[in-house]
């Protein structure tokens, strides 16, 4: 009996068409906010990224830029534009989920997996924001797919298919390099998976991932291993503290949705027992999750994980809890209805907050809101339009990386608009003619970051001529001020530094 005709025993929401439904209505909110919510800053950076492909880039490998690049050629320079891909793969990627759940437990557990998915915060909410993260989750999952679909047909040939998908999840994020340690860790542990190292196609597949992530090694060793040393530095600085280790914990409980991953936990559980008897699913799920666990759970005994590094285990966190509440006996009925709760409250808070992205329920929250970083650039853009008009500004000048996408997508049919600082961001423009700052100019910084000092050294006159506050229903979130460059006096740039 197939997988489709297996669920027509399932409640109406486990079922293909509830999932569609569901899914479907959850994209189409996507759709909207996407094209109305203005960017965070990190968007607004990758935007530049889109503008200028390239091999790599010096914060990530160029995946985001190039789903970008794709999103402008037919949306042109617009808010949907940037984020256009990343709402296609959410869909793709719960389709991958529940084929794969489907094929190596059952069409329940599918069902359960993608409404756990999309009912998680990190993924409902922020299921629009156009940073690497998206195509990491999207390109990890299909590697679990590809290989789902292996350890059921035996075709050898999908070991294609996984080495294609996994060398693209490293053109997103290095850190898909921890599913290659999962998949050896398999490979190692099943004994009817060891046959595969007899396989042509498997080392073939290893071969398609690296060839895939050859333009990064290219990119790094003619800028020396800059974005390697500014990424795998990170890993073991400092001591060891505790001080970390349970805001990772329960910043990933939280992103999960708490009433999904009290049974994601139960499920990694039942699984174990399963994994020790080498069971090949209940193995590829939790081996190809160990590494990057174990990675982080380290990390944190050192310093902050930031909330989003764990998104490419949300795929497999969402089959943990599903196996858990589809195997509970019928009369379970407090667990079912932890499950049900927990994709009710995902499902409506997405709902809310991709509302509240647009339109800003309250103001009241402040810097406390997540969506501070979206508010109040329109109208931010409008007054420094004028100031520059004023001014006869021939440039604008920033010193961090967020506020300069932020104005140079305000500034787009306006002056240029550069960062001075961290030049190494920006390898993939063409370098700014220094005679262009030659003419007078603005420079702009939030009031916390104010380099003003700094330029001084470049320019003869730095005077200060506004204050701006960025705002939402008129509760301040930060200060912005703005100063006039004259008279340049020497080199603007700050050098550029590979380490």
């Amino acid at each position: 009996m197939s997988a489709l005709a297996k669920t027509q025993d399932l409640p109406p929401m486990l079922r293909p068409a509830g999932l569609i439904l569901i899914v479907g209505m959850l994209t189409a909110l996507k759709i909207f906010a996407a094209g109305n919510a203005h960017f965070v800053e990190d968007e607004a950076y990758y935007r530049l990224w889109g503008l200028y492909p390239a091999l790599s880039y010096y914060d990530h490998p160029p995946m985001i830029g190039w789903w970008i690049t794709a999103g402008q050629a037919v949306f042109g320079d617009t808010l949907f534009a940037v984020r256009a891909l990343v709402i296609v793969s959410g869909v793709i990627g719960s389709l991958a989920l529940w084929r794969t759940a489907s094929i190596l437990f059952d069409p329940r557990v599918a069902g359960w997996a993608v409404l756990f998915l999309n009912a998680s915060l990190l993924v409902g909410i922020g299921g629009i924001l156009a940073t690497p993260d998206a195509p990491s989750v999207f390109f990890w999952g299909l590697s679990l797919w590809a290989l789902a679909e292996l350890s059921v047909s035996r075709n050898a040939n999908w070991w294609l298919v996984a080495g294609l998908m996994a060398g693209c999840g490293l053109l997103a994020k290095y850190s898909v390099l921890f599913l290659g340690a999962g998949i050896v860790l398999w490979l190692c542990w099943v004994p009817e998976t060891r046959r595969w190292w007899r396989a042509w196609q498997l080392w073939a597949g290893g071969l398609i991932a690296l060839l895939c992530f050859s333009p990064v090694l290219y990119w790094n060793h003619a800028h020396d291993w800059a974005s390697f040393y500014k990424q795998f530095g990170r890993a073991g600085n400092g001591g060891y503290t505790a001080k970390y280790i349970f805001e990772f914990l329960g910043a990933l409980i939280g992103l999960i949705n708490p009433l999904i991953a009290i049974p994601a936990i139960f499920g990694a559980v039942g699984l174990v027992g399963s994994l020790r008897k080498r069971q090949s699913a209940a193995s590829l799920v939790l081996l190809t999750t160990l590494p990057f666990f174990l990675y982080l759970l380290y990390h944190a005994l050192h310093a902050r994980v930031q909330a989003n590094w764990p998104a490419p285990l949300f795929p497999a966190f969402a089959m943990m809890a599903a196996v858990f509440v589809a195997r509970l006996p019928p009369g379970r009925l407090f667990w079912r209805g932890i499950a049900s709760g927990g994709v009710v409250l995902g499902l409506l808070l997405a709902v809310l907050v991709q509302i509240h992205a647009v339109w800003p329920l309250t103001g009241q929250l402040a810097r406390k809101d997540p969506t501070f970083q979206l508010r109040g650039w329109p109208e931010i853009g409008r007054q420094l339009g004028d100031i520059a008009s004023r001014e006869n500004a021939a440039f604008v000048a920033t010193t961090s990386y967020g506020l300069n996408g932020q104005l140079d997508f305000l500034f787009k049919d306006g002056p240029p608009v550069i960062q001075l600082t961290e030049r190494i961001r920006y390898l993939m423009q063409p370098e700014p003619d220094e005679t262009l700052f030659d003419r007078p100019g603005i420079y702009v910084a939030e009031t916390r970051r104010d380099r003003a000092g700094e330029l001084e050294k470049s320019f003869a006159v730095v005077e200060k001529i506004a204050e701006l506050e960025r705002s939402v229903k008129g509760v301040r979130l930060e200060d912005l001020v703005v100063y006039r460059l004259e008279d340049r006096t020497g080199p603007v740039f700050e050098p550029v530094g590979h380490r």
